[in-house]
């Protein structure tokens, strides 16, 4: 069976579907929003934004990357090393970091 995925891009503002929607972010108040808009629409916003974007101070960059925290890709799971942890007799929460020396233990086993 063959299946095929269609990925349908919407403007959230005006409900348009086009392939040129793009993903803005911005923040108010601490908060940050994210909206998906054609480039008319992203155009009527920065207008309407631009007089206190002028007049405003910058505080600096945002980073979302830097609150997403991933392992690598070619490594053990933390469950995988839990779960060979109890195997060999070593203690482990269920929840939380993993131990360096439970991690040492592990890569040295494998």
């Amino acid at each position: 069976m063959a299946q095929k995925t269609v990925t349908i891009y919407t403007d959230d503002l005006t409900g348009a579907e086009s392939k040129e929607v793009r993903t803005h972010t911005f923040a108010l108040d601490g908060v940050n929003y994210e909206i998906d808009l054609i480039s008319d629409n992203y155009d009527k916003l920065f207008e309407a934004l631009a007089p206190f974007i002028e007049k405003g101070r910058k505080t600096g960059r945002t980073s979302t990357a830097a609150k997403t925290r991933k392992r690598q890709a070619d490594g053990p799971s933390s469950e995988q090393i839990r779960a060979w942890a109890r195997e060999h007799n070593y203690e482990v929460n269920e929840r939380g970091r993993v131990p360096a020396a439970i991690h040492e233990a592990y890569r040295k086993a494998h």
